[in-house]
């Protein structure tokens, strides 16, 4: 997927809003299966913690795959980009110490899916924590280690 220049912004008409919940995505550099080791998906779930810990969002659910994550909040104290920037930029910092290498980590930008209140949140949350299944990773969601779901 080519970086695109204004992939680093909200889609037209979108806008950040406090309490609104979103569906977000982003993608690692060239698709690289960094997080197939469960122990390097645990640094980008330290930091939907600390997301959570500075009052920026509320996880309601995410699953890290190996190339990319899916991190459904509901957004606090912060923007839908200054919330992605420090997730991504933060999480880069220690991937790239723990792997002992440099370079890009993610692709630019991500993708946002603001959820209508009217949707079942709890359906959009089994249907994240099912990606491994559908990714063919493993045969149940509980074999798979890096997922939570704030119902399940």
């Amino acid at each position: 997927m080519p970086d695109l220049p204004h992939a680093n912004r909200l889609r037209t008409g979108r806008y950040s809003q406090s309490g609104q919940i979103y569906l977000l995505t982003a993608v690692t550099h060239h698709r690289d299966p960094l997080f197939g080791d469960w122990r390097v998906g645990r640094l980008v779930v330290d930091q939907f913690r600390q997301a959570h810990a500075e009052e920026w969002a509320d996880s309601l659910a995410w699953v890290v795959m190996p190339d990319h994550f899916h991190w459904l909040v509901e957004l606090k104290n912060s923007t839908l980009p200054a919330l992605m920037l420090a997730t991504k930029s933060r999480s880069a910092q220690v991937i790239n110490a723990s792997l002992n290498r440099r370079g890009p980590v993610w692709q630019r930008g991500f993708h946002d899916r603001a959820i209508r209140r009217e949707e079942d949140l709890q359906a959009v949350a089994r249907y994240i924590v099912a990606n491994p299944l559908r990714a063919g990773l493993v045969r149940r969601v509980h074999d798979y280690s890096l997922w939570d779901a704030k119902w399940l």
